[in-house]
């Protein structure tokens, strides 16, 4: 089993995070299998790779494929049945154990996603907004003559200072991965003594070693799934006016006040200074300073009083808070890609109806052991952290009843509640990102 990672066949966006400030998301249907396995192979040549970059790019292509879309393209039966079972059932059918319910439930999804259905998912980040405009026109037309019905699309811009539509800077904390070239952060590995070392790459990347030393589960041939992932897209709505109720009315009774209570929520300062390494205020130098950032464990503030256990990024990456130094967690980890969508709302602004919210996406090895664990177990479920039924309060499915809380510690703690919903699912699917070798195998599939 090899260490080095083939970086000229994994796609570029599962190693690094290209930091390109559009999208695009072109979603489609396979209706001619024929066309469409032509089609994959001519757009080999745009599809970015994870080797190094002598020029970042204007623009650039990934692609990924859902069960449905292997079928379609005609990947061998023997093939399929190798896929994980949550792969192969689909993010629909994962509703219910997902908290994709009510205003969240797939019947309330936007057209395309379940009828007729998305087969391919077509990734084009870029520089500009003209690049990406030039670029979609050229792919849809040819996706469209090329076997593909687009059945949705998104666009997405990095809104000011790189936050999202709560407001808070995001994009911290991506686990490094070894053997990726791409130099490590203190924080973003796995303690190691007293320092950090990278994630195994197989906790992200089919063919090549876990943290277990094990190779992941995955379909054969080789040439199917080696350099591959599995990649989670779900289009999130956030309601922004909302958060700001809930965060007002919640911080009336909170000694703090409203921007530290805020900052419990997330366990960040809005300007991305973690709670666990400046508890009283933010600190910009800190915020901005990548080699410090993200290094601290949590294993020093068991009980949460700088940053709270039921806060978002402690519920997201525990670090070294649960048992067995770091070890469970990672076998949890992911990695993030997304991209804000829609208009930001001014503040003290009411409602204007717009729709806005992040594009989510995250890529690993195991859907159900790392995306589905930590929506589950960790972000929508409060017993991993001895914290009852509480739920995170950004992405939680809460219920509109406004039963939920979530619960600051202190002396007396204090809770902030009644919660609901500000994050609802607008539609989202579970593909596969395939290598280069694995775009090439389907290319050359005959049916």
């Amino acid at each position: 089993m090899s260490n080095e990672l083939d970086l000229a066949n994994i796609q570029g966006f599962v190693v690094r995070g290209y930091r390109l400030p559009f999208a695009g998301y072109l979603l489609a249907h396979v209706r001619d299998a024929a066309l469409a396995r032509r089609w994959v192979g001519d757009l080999l040549d745009e599809v970015l790779t994870a080797a190094p970059w002598s020029v970042k790019p204007e623009a650039g292509v990934n692609v990924a494929f859902s069960y449905a879309g292997l079928q379609a393209l005609g990947l061998s039966g023997a093939s399929l049945s190798g896929f994980s079972q949550e792969f192969r059932a689909g993010m629909a059918a994962r509703a219910d154990s997902l908290g994709d319910s009510g205003d969240s439930a797939p019947d309330r999804w936007e057209p395309g996603w379940l009828d007729p259905g998305v087969h391919v998912l077509v990734m084009i980040s870029a520089y500009s907004q003209d690049a990406l405009a030039a670029h979609d026109r050229r792919i849809r037309a040819a996706a469209q003559a090329g076997g593909l019905s687009i059945v949705a699309d998104q666009v997405g811009a990095a809104l000011s200072g790189g936050a999202e539509h709560f407001g808070f800077a995001d994009g911290f904390g991506q686990p490094a991965i070894e053997g990726s070239g791409v130099a490590a952060t203190p924080g973003q590995g796995a303690p190691d003594g007293d320092g950090w070392r990278p994630i195994r790459a197989g906790e992200f990347i089919l063919g090549y070693p876990d943290e277990q030393g094990a190779l992941p589960a995955a379909p054969a041939p080789d040439q199917v799934a080696v350099n591959g992932s599995y990649l989670v897209y779900r289009k999130l709505h956030q309601d922004v006016a909302r958060f700001r109720r809930q965060l007002a009315q919640g911080s009336r009774q909170y000694a703090g006040g409203e921007e530290l209570l805020a900052a419990k929520i997330v366990g960040r300062w809005r300007d991305g200074t973690p709670l666990a390494l400046s508890a009283q205020r933010p600190d910009p130098e800190l915020a901005s300073d990548v080699q410090r950032n993200t290094a601290f464990s949590y294993a020093d503030d068991p009980v949460g009083l700088r940053c709270p256990v039921g806060s978002h990024i402690r519920r997201a990456n525990p670090r070294e808070s649960l048992p067995f130094g770091g070890k469970l967690v990672n076998r949890h980890r992911m990695i993030r890609r997304g991209i804000p969508y829609g208009p930001a709302l001014p503040a003290g602004a009411p409602d204007d109806g717009a729709d806005r919210g992040v594009v989510f996406m995250s890529l690993q090895a195991s859907i159900a052991r790392q995306f589905e664990f930590v929506q589950t177990q960790w972000l929508a479920d409060g017993n991993a952290f001895r914290l009852g039924d509480d739920q995170d309060v950004l992405v939680g499915p809460q219920d509109h009843d406004g039963t939920r809380k979530m619960t600051v510690p202190g002396d007396p703690p204090y809770f902030v509640g009644p919660l609901s919903r500000v994050v609802t699912m607008r539609g989202g699917e579970y593909f596969f990102c395939p290598g280069i070798n694995g775009l090439r195998h389907l290319a050359a599939l005959e049916g």
